[in-house]
């Protein structure tokens, strides 16, 4: 498996002195026997049965969320890419624009399914009995702040577990904010994005 990650079993680090040094050395500690266990039997059910679940604002979605949306498909044997409402971020698109841009981007992908998300994780993955939630590190900067929630998730549901992907290598630098920053003033977001979100964000922008 390309560039995975770990399941977050991290608990030896505190929250509060999070490093550098202490993340490299939990890497290095979990890594391998958690990637080893990953065709283990967990509750008598093999990693290829279970499912996994894809949060985000998706606004919009980009060729970096498309990357993990795929990879993890293969993971699993259901991923529910799940579009978080987030009001308070002021979004660009509302969320029935961000479930069709999801559906038409990756509504091929064999095992996956878009939902909208309303409300705490947690109880979108009990509804759903997918305890098992994909994040992508862009950077070791993400880090802190992923892990974070990730401990908070399973502090107020100890069934969940967080797994980590980290984006292919040209996808990097690439985020939601940073494409609509370049479209906002004309830049060119055809190889970030999907051709008809690219098509969608101009009209946006043309608008206003």
């Amino acid at each position: 498996i390309s560039l995975v990650v770990f399941w977050l079993i991290c608990d030896d680090i505190s929250p509060g002195v999070i490093s550098f040094e202490s993340i490299r050395s939990s890497i290095f500690h979990h890594t391998l026997p958690c990637v080893s266990a990953l065709g283990r039997l967990k509750n008598g059910i093999t990693m290829s049965q279970r499912h996994a679940i894809y949060p985000g604002s998706f606004d919009p979605v980009t060729v970096g969320h498309i990357d993990i949306i795929r990879r993890a498909a293969g993971l699993f044997d259901s991923l529910i890419v799940a579009v978080a409402h987030n009001e308070s971020k002021s979004p660009l698109f509302d969320v029935e624009a961000r479930l069709a841009m999801l559906e038409e981007a990756v509504g091929d992908v064999p095992g996956v399914i878009v939902k909208d998300l309303e409300g705490l994780l947690v109880d979108f993955a009990r509804k759903e009995e997918a305890f098992v939630v994909i994040r992508g590190l862009r950077a070791v900067s993400d880090f802190e702040f992923e892990f974070q929630m990730a401990l908070m998730n399973r502090r107020l549901e100890a069934r969940l577990e967080t797994v980590f992907l980290a984006p292919r290598e040209d996808c990097t630098f690439l985020s939601s904010r940073i494409v609509k920053e370049i479209a906002r003033f004309g830049g060119d977001v055809d190889s970030f994005v999907p051709a008809s979100v690219a098509r969608q964000l101009r009209e946006k922008f043309l608008k206003s």
